[in-house]
């Protein structure tokens, strides 16, 4: 054979070689054996391997991709939840040679056209995410088979980072320790679901892990992972208004005509729509709650879930929202199947409600509540404290009972509300509690000496939740803008208000009226009640406030939510300081676009929260106090107890210094602090900050009044006041005037102690305690001493009340 001939042999063994190695085999001889799951997307599971096969056979189509947890971490703090779900992401599976990418889209910039060269031009100036590539194992009539395990374990989640954020520790996935987690990985016509058992290692733990793990340097949780169809294109997006009550969704639309906004908002909401000729509709809004919930805890989610068919019933509807008991077969975390999840922790915490939702329309495609099982004895406890109801052997706590369900009743209507696309109301408890979308403070009344809880919670849907579900479910029968224009009226003709998050959470916004865990439309007339509740639930605390056979060293925690019971309505009055009323207004409101709290009403609540630092304010009764041992044998202090400096022994001024400090948060924030320079000075008069720090260094400077332990309260009062002070005077963000007066205010303190006989008689401790601190102000102002807010004890967690 001539040289040339052997040439071409080798080359055509060659191709044909190649021809033979670049041809993927057929899915079927693969998969061969395998165990084969139909569905959106069709799976195969390799047992040998431990292998998760997917048959992908649609390219280019979008898809909604979710992350949830179905095993959780059991921690309130780092807050990875049983049944949390994370981002929807639209993603579309691409195919490139011998890869296949997963492609997630990016939504946020958009053109509304029927020009493709348009809606082009966007896609291509921003950009997209691939989160994953595929290789190629098989094909077979146009589809393809990927190796879908490693993404199924790895961490989509966010778990590793989570864990980092809430400073628990380094982990990383541990791949040897996660596996494929079969008895929840399932595929359906709509969406297909895959579990994993993930293995996190990592190295000194935080206090949570050390908590909550048995073995902390290794957290085994499970992740759920959803792969579900969008929705047709029959849904009618909704427009969102600031006065509607809803979350909105918001994208950049570059499409739109020169003279109109391109941020587009639109409200989330189920797709419900009428059946012709009927009220009754083509499918209705079920929720099912969690067969784990015990009773009667499961009737009252039932009961105040079902709330929610009144408003939808006020808005033209019959039978549109039904409340069901979970299916023993079915998944909580499947996209079908709107779920209310009793989720257990190690501590009480916050519930939700998210939706998972079209972020293409808004279209929500499933409610998820999780409700944190221990916050119903959140409110037995305050019950206990208040009520005392242990003090002989036929104790009735159905009292108790009844306001920790009525709780859970309106926390299930509240939850759900989230989920079907509302926003918090936080300004309704000032309507005589217009919605349940605002969070309630237990609502107690003393009539002569006994106290009441009858009714602590309100019962039903509130008017404002009603006139929110027509203007986001309610049918327009003529033009739609004119219905939804109509809805908003009426709501401002009855005087329903909304104010939601960014205006009411913090103890610094300026909103004078919007508040959480607050009661009453005037907060100084509410404080006044509830300081003389407070006053006469101490004075008669005892024994009977625990069961007979509990340590008597756990009256310390069931003493907690009563003592500290005027913080969140102390907030609601500090408010008023500096404070603005104002609603979201459209720009053909009127001049006046909000109005500042009288003068009058201002000082009026500088004097009520300079009440909560006085020494009588702040004493427990000695009565109370020798009933607080040390913890017995088996119990030990918790972030529920009371703080101490005294080792084993009960602290009765450390108590105090928490209060105060809270107090004095309120009224040295640096934003109230601002707003009164202003206010002040447009004015011309009326109480200013300087005025304000002058009236707390007077009290702080009034010793001569006190002995005993109110003594030692007022010193421990005093401390914190400077401490705060110099917090103040050393925060660089805020004013410049704010931080001037701080430090004017120290140096003024510093004379008048300067001016003091400090070396006399000190029978009750004034003059060592001013002597200590000239010297930190003067360590201070040197630049000797730096502050932190740790520093200073704390009060137990409040929010969840």
């Amino acid at each position: 054979m001539s040289r040339r001939s052997i040439i071409a042999v080798v080359l055509l063994i060659g191709a044909l070689s190649l021809s033979v190695f670049s041809r993927a085999e057929s899915i079927s001889t693969i998969t061969s054996g395998m165990e084969r799951q139909q569905g959106l997307f069709d799976y195969f599971w390799d047992p040998q391997q431990g292998r998760l096969l997917l048959q992908v056979d649609t390219f280019d189509r979008e898809l909604l991709l979710l992350t949830g947890l179905a095993q959780g971490l059991g921690s309130n703090p780092v807050g990875l939840d049983r049944n949390q779900v994370g981002e929807s992401r639209v993603v579309k599976f691409e195919r490139v040679g011998n890869k296949v990418l997963l492609h997630q889209v990016n939504l946020k910039y958009r053109a509304l056209s029927d020009n493709p060269a348009e809606r082009r031009a966007v896609s291509e100036a921003f950009a997209s995410s691939v989160i994953w590539g595929f290789k190629v194992l098989g094909e077979e009539a146009g589809a393809v088979l990927v190796d879908f395990t490693p993404f199924v374990l790895s961490d989509q989640h966010g778990i590793a980072a989570r864990l980092k954020q809430a400073g628990q520790g380094s982990y990383s996935l541990d791949k040897d320790r996660s596996a494929i987690y079969l008895p929840r990985t399932k595929s359906f016509p709509q969406n297909s679901e895959f579990e994993a058992q993930l293995t996190f290692a990592g190295s000194d733990p935080g206090k949570y892990m050390q908590e909550v793990v048995p073995t902390p340097q290794l957290a085994t949780l499970r992740q759920h992972i959803s792969l579900v169809a969008l929705p047709d294109d029959g849904y009618q997006p909704r427009r969102f208004h600031s006065n509607s009550g809803y979350f909105p969704l918001i994208f950049r639309d570059y499409a739109t005509a020169i003279d109109q906004p391109m941020d587009q908002r639109l409200i989330f909401r189920h797709r419900l729509e009428k059946r012709p000729g009927s009220n009754e509709p083509v499918e209705p809004i079920v929720y099912y709650i969690d067969p784990g919930v015990p009773e009667p805890v499961r009737s009252a989610l039932i009961d105040g879930a079902s709330w929610w068919n009144d408003a939808f019933e006020a808005a033209g509807f019959e039978n549109a929202f039904q409340v069901k008991l979970l299916p023993e077969d079915a998944d909580p975390l499947d996209v079908r199947y709107n779920v209310i999840n009793w989720v257990h922790r190690s501590t009480r915490g916050w519930s939700y409600g998210y939706s998972i939702y079209d972020p293409r329309t808004g279209e929500i495609l499933k409610g998820n509540v999780t409700l944190g099982s221990l916050r119903v004895r959140q409110d037995f406890l305050i019950a206990q404290g208040l009520l005392q109801p242990y003090g002989n052997k036929d104790t009735d706590t159905e009292q108790l009972k009844a306001m920790a369900l009525a709780r859970i009743r309106q926390l299930s209507a509240h939850e759900v509300g989230h989920t079907i696309g509302l926003a918090h109301n936080f300004i309704s408890s000032t309507e005589d509690r217009a919605s349940v979308m605002d969070y309630p403070a237990p609502l107690v009344t003393l009539a002569g000496i006994k106290l009441d809880v009858e009714n602590a919670y309100a019962s039903g849907i509130g008017a404002w939740d009603k006139l929110a579900i027509r203007y986001g479910y309610g049918v327009a029968e003529g033009d739609e803008a004119e219905y939804l224009a109509g809805v908003l009226e009426e709501a401002q003709q009855q005087k329903l208000r909304f104010i939601t998050d960014r205006d009411s959470r913090s103890i610094n916004n300026a909103h004078a009226y919007s508040h959480l865990w607050d009661n009453g439309r005037e907060p100084l007339d509410e404080f006044q009640r509830m300081t003389e509740l407070r006053k006469h639930a101490l004075e008669n605390f005892g024994p009977a406030a625990n069961t007979t056979d509990s340590a008597r060293s756990s009256l310390d925690e069931t003493l907690v939510p009563v003592y500290y019971g005027h913080r969140y309505q102390a907030e609601a009055v500090g408010k008023l300081i500096g404070g603005l009323d104002y609603d979201y207004l459209s720009n053909d409101a009127g001049d006046a676009s909000y109005q500042l709290v009288s003068a009058g009403q201002q000082q009026q609540a500088i004097d009520a929260l300079a009440q909560t630092l006085k020494p009588e304010f702040l004493t427990l009764p000695e009565r109370v106090l020798k009933l607080l041992p040390p913890k017995a044998f088996g119990y030990s202090r918790s972030n529920e107890s009371f703080p101490a400096y005294t080792g084993v022994a009960f602290d009765g001024i450390a108590m105090a210094e928490a209060a105060a400090g809270h107090t004095f948060s309120i009224l040295l924030d640096p934003q109230r602090a601002a707003r009164l320079q202003e206010q002040q000075a447009r004015r011309g008069g009326g109480p200013g900050f300087n005025t304000l720090l002058a009236q707390l260094t007077d009290q702080s400077l009034t010793s001569g009044q006190y002995t005993g332990l109110q003594a030692a309260i007022h010193q421990r009062v005093n401390h914190v006041y400077i401490h705060h002070l110099m917090l103040l005077a050393d925060n660089k963000q805020a004013p410049e005037s704010a931080r001037a007066r701080a430090n004017f205010e120290l140096a003024k303190f510093q004379h008048a102690i300067g001016a003091m006989k400090l070396f006399g008689d000190d029978q009750h401790g004034y003059n060592a305690h001013y002597f200590y601190e000239a010297n930190r102000i003067a360590a201070f102002m040197d630049g000797d001493l730096k502050v932190e807010k740790g520093d200073l004890k704390s009060m137990p967690p409040g929010s969840p009340i």
